[in-house]
């Protein structure tokens, strides 16, 4: 390698880790998405120089199709839809190390002589790598179908179980494992790599049927982890430094978010991938219990929003559902032009994906400064005045604090019901994601406003300007 690819590849490496500490706050995200995305753009350019790639015909019609497909999924997928395209973009990444591990195996054994190839005629850490590459790639990319799936319907959401379920997947690991040592000692078997992707796409979608839906922000978070890991090994297939160091940088950041959001739950990694919580839970047996809801107007919610001083915003997956974010942040400026302190309480596993409200509110261009994290805000609610719930569910479901068979149980919550009153917008008593009736409707001091939460809130905001104007 040449100095100068070296130095190439060194700037594109801090490139990809400014980007990523950029990533870390809401302020300079979009800054640190140009600097990863021009640190890419340098590694694929060096990277065709230095391997002497000067038939593009492939690579362009790799960035047409590639191109055509990002352009229309950008335009036509609703921010509802985001989790579940994340999930897929996740498996994508995967399928695209394996094919290329796989695809690497195929040019060092040779499509002639691959009988005789050998383990003296190639490194064997490569060939470890292959097996490594192609077996995180292939369960990232099962295992972020059926994510996906749970995430859109068309999967059954509840954990799905089955007696030894978690022997098996060991069974399954292990034999992946033994079928690449024996790669690596005999490398000419060329029918290892099939059969461990073959063991691989069944361990992919064992190990995340047992998921219940309520957990797959935290799925979603590993299989991009996955997702880096089996860029990284890819690298060392390939021997390109700037492929496992940004590989690396995916895998150790989503791993990182992994265990965020499991604190943020109050459960470990392995009680969300293996012990199947929700399965036995009934929600008809939750509903037996009759309870009864205050209904208020539109005109009620906006008297008591005029006369508070104090409004804490707790948005959820039903006001991207509603696509009323823009709307929300137009009622907050009213709200403060009128002298109220309103801030929005962001909970790390609010939406169905990692950071989905923050993404939400940033397209409605909503202060920064407004956003605050639950760890600041939850003693807060005590002294205020309102909490005003927007499609949010599980998140502030008191049951997440005794109820022990709840698939909440133990679950950090939104603390709205300490709130002196909690208006609640939504479109029935539907429960969240979890299945778990939530108490707060209940409660004496909660506001229940039913329908549309972008028509309710445009509501809310004509009314505060005809106030204005008389």
């Amino acid at each position: 390698m040449s100095p100068a690819i070296a130095i190439a590849y060194l700037v594109a490496a801090v490139s990809f880790i400014l980007g990523l500490k950029m990533l870390s706050s809401a302020r300079t995200a979009r800054r640190g998405n140009l600097y990863a995305a021009f640190g890419m753009l340098l590694a694929i350019v060096v990277t065709l120089l230095d391997q002497r790639i000067l038939d593009f015909r492939y690579i362009v019609a790799g960035l047409v199709v590639g191109g055509f497909a990002g352009v229309l999924l950008a335009v036509r997928v609703q921010m509802t839809g985001m989790p579940q395209l994340v999930g897929l973009l996740n498996g994508f990444g995967g399928a695209a190390s394996t094919l290329v591990a796989y695809a690497e195996y195929l040019r060092l054994s040779g499509d002639a002589s691959i009988t005789s190839f050998s383990a003296a005629d190639v490194d064997q850490v490569v060939v470890s790598t292959i097996v490594l590459s192609v077996l995180i790639g292939t369960v990232t990319f099962f295992g972020s179908l059926v994510a996906a799936a749970k995430l859109h319907g068309v999967m059954r959401s509840a954990p799905i179980l089955y007696p030894m379920q978690k022997q098996i997947n060991a069974v399954l690991l292990a034999a992946a494992l033994v079928l690449g040592v024996m790669l690596v000692a005999a490398p000419s078997l060329w029918y290892i790599p099939l059969a461990v992707i073959g063991l691989a796409a069944v361990l992919g979608v064992t190990s995340v049927i047992p998921v219940g839906g309520a957990d797959m922000p935290v799925v979603i978070s590993l299989m991009n982890s996955y997702s880096g890991l089996a860029g990284a090994m890819t690298g060392f297939v390939l021997s390109n430094n700037v492929l496992i160091i940004s590989g690396t940088l995916v895998g150790t950041s989503g791993l990182i978010l992994t265990d965020i959001m499991c604190k943020a739950m109050n459960r470990s990694l392995a009680n969300v991938l293996f012990a199947g919580v929700g399965a036995d839970y009934s929600p008809e047996e939750a509903a037996a219990e009759q309870k009864t809801v205050i209904r208020y107007t539109p005109e009620d919610i906006a008297y008591t929003l005029e006369n508070a001083e104090s409004v804490i915003i707790i948005p959820g997956y039903g006001l991207a559902v509603a696509q009323a974010q823009h709307v929300l942040q137009e009622l907050a400026s009213a709200l403060m032009r009128r002298g109220v302190n309103v801030r929005y309480a962001i909970h790390p596993v609010a939406g169905r994906m990692p950071g989905h409200m923050n993404v939400l509110l940033a397209e409605a261009n909503v202060p920064y400064d407004l956003l605050v994290e639950m760890d600041r805000i939850n003693d807060d609610f005590q002294n205020t005045d309102v909490a005003l719930v927007i499609g949010a569910n599980d998140v502030v479901n008191p049951a997440a604090r005794y109820k022990k068979n709840s698939p909440l149980y133990g679950m950090p919550i939104l603390n709205a019901d300490r709130a002196r009153t909690a208006i609640v917008c939504k479109r029935s008593l539907n429960p969240g994601f979890a299945g778990e009736d939530n108490e707060l409707f209940y409660l004496k001091k909660t506001m229940m406003v039913f329908g549309d939460a972008k028509a309710t809130l445009t509501s809310l905001v004509a009314m505060m300007r005809k106030s204005v104007d008389s």
